[in-house]
């Protein structure tokens, strides 16, 4: 039987003034109806082109070779009107960026009805209920509500279920979804990726999963390719390419990953090549420990039989990790930051009603320890993060910095003050100037102080030097660095000020793995200082694991458990935070407890009254939902849940959902 996408040989070069990009070469791999395929690899290795190639979007001035064929036509052969066919109802693309992908003017459910209207030819009330029933079998939760809801009203998770519904919304043969959960957290990360199998399983569509997050993957894809400067270096089983892969690219991929189970990350030494024309030896040669001549002057064929993989040394055995790293293994100096009894309620424009974003949070931060926050999307870990750098004041409660007060400052010595704290954001480049140099960008705290000129210059050129960042790099702009140089930037100009504590906001979420394993190494390295404080934002919880001493688990704005990382992870108390481990991805079988599933979506469970996570947890009772819980010590974990003695016999006992 044909497959339903056969790419074969397929090569794509890109002319540009002055160099051409060899984005593909040599690719060949299929995907069948009712089967999910993974495309992994680092950012730059291609995988984005594969799907843009299905589509036939390539860039301006590529050539291509080979062939893309869907049902048995070739897609760079087709004219205007078989690919407009193509387009939607073929092969339909789910984006990486839901929010960028809408049209923020036009309601979603607009927006919908009028691809069905297009495309399907419906009337427009016939499209409606067409598309509150795609809302509602992505799981969309009161679906003829959400139809007049725009793109800024959702979650993130709601805007991709969104995204998939416009991808299906033509009954596509196949759906693509290129990295469908960079930022996402844990639950809805699990949620979303089982759309996907339910589209396979269910309406027999071939599915092509494009992702750098390995882990999260590894459960619903049949197979995987690896791709690697746009050649296929192994493809198979995604049992076995994920678990006992040969080539040694896959298994550094897979080391570069870290673990909910506590096993560390381990980065990959140098960087992928950037290639003018297609490779005459193995490309991975120059940073594989297993290289020999042979590989630099030849290049190996892909070899086997429904397990391939393009090398001259395949290895065996069990892949190994880093060590641990970021653990100060010291006694805490003294309180950087203090948090006392904090509400936070954002008003609402029409001046009725509001939203309480933190409720009576109480934290400290000590010198030379690193504190991992970790929770949903929503429920306020970017809150606390302004909180504790001055940019938003609590409603109630006190925040003190070094010290100080800050709602006492005011003016010049409020700024001085906030000077001791800094951020490094989410997103590396955007939270860079497009206008300034990468000298200018990392010596702005220092002239906000008032720095001499000469100084300045000094303190960058160190800072710069610790960070392994080239000195040639300071006269470059934003657009052209890395992501991970970029976060490196990003993180430069956090430390070149010398504050006594550093809130790090999601910073490696926006990264590959390998990328976030080498922007890991430089954070723990950081948080081992002694002398500074370090908050870790984060909803990879395996990140968390790898390098915090101690955790807090947010949930809607609240506190449910905090306490040394490993008593945490290793035995959850809370069953919010069970909930959380049970669907934390691993590819080394991760969190072995009782698993906890929750119900519910985030943004209906009520948070005034009594427990807030009592409309969603399965061990709930008439108590929970009408009296507030609050955080109570169990040996050296503190946990807001009056049931924790009593969890483990009803988990022996009896059955709340639960996923042993």
């Amino acid at each position: 039987m044909s497959s339903l996408l056969s790419i074969e040989d397929l090569s794509v070069l890109i002319r540009r003034p002055g160099r051409d990009v060899a984005a593909l070469s040599g690719v060949s791999l299929h995907v069948d109806a009712g089967e999910v395929v993974g495309l992994v690899g680092e950012s730059g290795g291609g995988k984005s082109m594969v799907a843009r190639a299905i589509v036939a979007l390539l860039p301006d001035g590529a050539r291509t070779g080979g062939a893309v064929r869907f049902d048995g036509a070739d897609v760079l052969a087709m004219d205007r009107a078989a690919l407009a066919t193509h387009r939607g109802h073929g092969a339909a693309l789910c984006f990486q960026n839901p929010r960028g992908a809408l049209s923020p003017t036009r309601t979603v459910g607009r927006q919908l009805t009028d691809r069905l209207t297009t495309h399907q030819g419906m009337e427009r009330d016939a499209a409606r209920e067409a598309a509150r029933q795609l809302f509602e079998a992505v799981g969309i939760r009161n679906p003829a509500s959400r139809l007049d809801a725009y793109p800024h009203e959702l979650s993130g998770g709601m805007a991709q279920r969104v995204m998939i519904s416009l991808a299906t919304g033509c009954a596509p043969g196949l759906l693509i979804a290129d990295e469908p959960t960079t930022g996402l957290d844990v639950t809805l990360t699990r949620e979303i990726l089982r759309q996907f199998r339910h589209a396979a399983d269910t309406d027999g569509r071939g599915v092509l999963l494009i992702s750098h997050d390995l882990a999260s993957i590894a459960p619903i894809c049949d197979r995987v390719v690896v791709l690697y400067a746009g050649t296929v270096v192994e493809s198979g089983p995604a049992a076995t390419v994920l678990r006992e892969p040969a080539h040694p690219y896959t298994r550094a991929l897979l080391a570069s990953v870290p673990d909910v189970s506590g096993r560390p990350a381990r980065a990959i030494g140098g960087a992928m090549p950037l290639l003018s024309s297609p490779p005459a030896a193995c490309p991975f040669a120059p940073r594989c420990a297993h290289a020999t001549g042979r590989c630099t002057s030849e290049r190996p064929a892909p070899t086997g039989d429904g397990w391939e993989f393009a090398c001259f040394h395949p290895q065996t055995g069990p892949i190994v990790g880093g060590e641990t790293a970021g653990r100060t293994g010291g006694e805490p100096g003294s309180v950087v930051m203090e948090i006392e009894d904090a509400h936070v309620v954002y008003g609402s424009r029409f001046g009725s009603g509001g939203h309480h974003a933190l409720r009576g949070v109480s934290l400290q931060v000590r010198a030379g320890e690193t504190v991992g926050v970790v929770g949903e999307s929503g429920c306020g870990k970017s809150t606390l993060a302004r909180l504790m750098l001055g940019l938003t004041a609590p409603t109630t409660g006190t925040v003190k910095l070094a010290g100080t007060e800050m709602r006492a400052l005011r003016g010049r010595k409020l700024r001085r003050l906030r000077t001791k704290a800094r951020l490094v954001f989410q997103d590396p480049v955007g939270s860079l100037s497009p206008r300034r140099t990468v000298a200018d960008a990392i010596g702005e705290p220092l002239r906000a102080l008032g720095v001499p000129a000469a100084e300045r210059a000094a303190r960058v050129a160190e800072v710069l030097a610790r960070l392994g960042l080239d000195p040639a790099m300071l006269r470059r702009r934003p657009h052209e660095l890395s992501g991970g140089q970029a976060q490196r930037v990003g993180i430069a100009r956090a430390l070149v000020g010398d504050p006594e504590l550093i809130v790090f906001d999601e910073p490696t979420s926006a990264l590959d793995v390998t990328v976030q394993a080498q922007i890991l190494d430089v954070i723990a390295e950081l948080a081992g200082d002694s002398t500074r404080g370090s908050v870790f934002i984060s909803h990879d919880l395996a990140t968390v694991r790898g390098f915090c001493d101690r955790v807090v688990v947010l949930y809607l704005g609240r506190i449910v458990e905090q306490g040394p990382v490993d008593e945490v992870f290793g035995n959850p108390l809370h069953p919010y935070t069970r909930a959380l481990l049970s669907s934390a991805p691993s590819l080394d079988g991760g969190f072995t407890g009782p698993r906890v599933e929750l119900a519910k979506d985030l943004d209906e469970a009520d948070a005034a009254t009594g427990c807030p996570l009592a409309a969603r947890c399965p061990f709930a009772t008439d108590e929970c939902r009408a009296e507030p819980q609050h955080l109570t010590p169990y040996g050296a974990t503190e946990a807001a849940c009056w049931r924790v003695p009593q969890i483990p016999a009803l988990i022996r006992e009896r059955r709340f959902g639960l996923r042993s």
